[in-house]
């Protein structure tokens, strides 16, 4: 989302338009550059020059689409085909255990047309947040960067997640942008969204007091194939301590305890819209026998962390059938 003045909210989909485009875009922009290159000599970045240098190997990307959902890293270019003020979006993800990097290599967004263009770190889906404002480390003001006209913008940006999106509104015809994307590790991952895709994922705080996140844009499975959160589980504990298995205890949220897992859906990322099936916590090595089945639009699992405790879970995650309706733990929408 722009600010809210700007008027600027992307409307929810049920579905995501998957970049499959990558034929070179030849001299697309080239009057456009030519025109706003400087005589003098401009500063080059070491990302922009690395980018390059590379220009004949990256991928070029025309967005034409209103809605895109993209995993690929390259050279992204869009021109605005009408002059209406049609709020746009590029969604970039990449996997649970990387980052997103945005670089602007060029603008031409008249600002006095109501023109603009944001770097947003998440998603946002008409008016909800990944990750949610309670678990993001950066206040939702400090998450979103807006520009227009035809300045050079010479910040890389880069998530705090998997996720990332460019919002965009060009009531200009002929008029655009283009930018690069690369994708980077990201050494302790705590927030993850995932779309269409079976694996085991696991989510951990690092002894700190965050709140981490599994989302998926789908119905799905979640099976806990470990779990150690909160109780024994201290970070503080000496060598010579046991640790003492308690099994996976139900409910922890209602008993009071500060330290647990959540898991459950909704239509929306909204957490105050999260439909919980049970909120759990202890020390449990065995995988567990009893499967989540959340048949929502977003599944959700969530690792609640005071500090205190040095908490990991692990799950499997599936995308739900249609024939898991009589074993469903959840459903929205009914």
């Amino acid at each position: 989302m722009l600010l809210p003045k700007r008027c600027f909210t992307l409307m929810f989909y049920s579905c995501f338009v998957v970049c499959c485009t990558g034929s070179p875009l030849g001299n697309y922009f080239s009057h456009q550059h030519q025109s706003f290159a400087p005589s003098s000599v401009q500063l080059q970045l070491p990302w922009e020059t690395n980018f390059r240098q590379k220009k004949a190997t990256t991928e070029q990307i025309i967005v034409d689409e209103c809605m895109l959902v993209t995993s690929k890293e390259g050279h992204f270019f869009h021109k605005s085909r009408s002059p209406e003020a049609t709020a746009c979006g590029v969604y970039l993800l990449t996997d649970p255990d990387k980052l997103v990097e945005v670089y602007f290599d060029y603008l031409d967004v008249p600002c006095e047309t109501g023109g603009l263009v944001s770097f947003v770190d998440g998603w946002e889906l008409n008016g909800q947040f990944f990750p949610s404002t309670e678990d993001h480390q950066k206040p939702l003001h400090e998450r979103f960067s807006e520009f227009c006209g035809t300045k050079r913008i010479k910040t890389v940006f880069r998530s705090s997640q998997n996720a990332a999106l460019i919002q965009y509104r060009i009531p200009s015809k002929s008029k655009g942008f283009s930018f690069y994307v690369r994708h980077h590790k990201n050494p302790t991952p705590c927030n993850i969204l995932l779309e269409g895709l079976s694996d085991v994922y696991t989510l951990r705080n690092y002894g700190k007091n965050v709140n981490c996140s599994l989302t998926t844009l789908y119905p799905a499975q979640v099976k806990v194939l470990s779990l150690g959160v909160g109780l024994s589980n201290s970070k503080t504990k000496r060598n010579h301590e046991i640790e003492v298995e308690t099994g996976t205890l139900h409910k922890c949220e209602k008993q009071g305890m500060p330290d647990y897992v959540q898991v459950g859906g909704g239509e929306g990322f909204d957490l105050s819209q999260l439909s919980v099936v049970d909120s759990i916590c202890g020390l449990d090595s065995s995988p567990s026998k009893q499967v989540e089945t959340i048949l929502c639009g977003v599944t959700t699992v969530r690792l609640v962390s005071s500090g205190d405790f040095d908490n990991a879970v692990t799950v499997a995650v599936t995308p739900a059938e249609v024939d898991d309706l009589d074993a469903a733990s959840l459903v929205c929408g009914m």
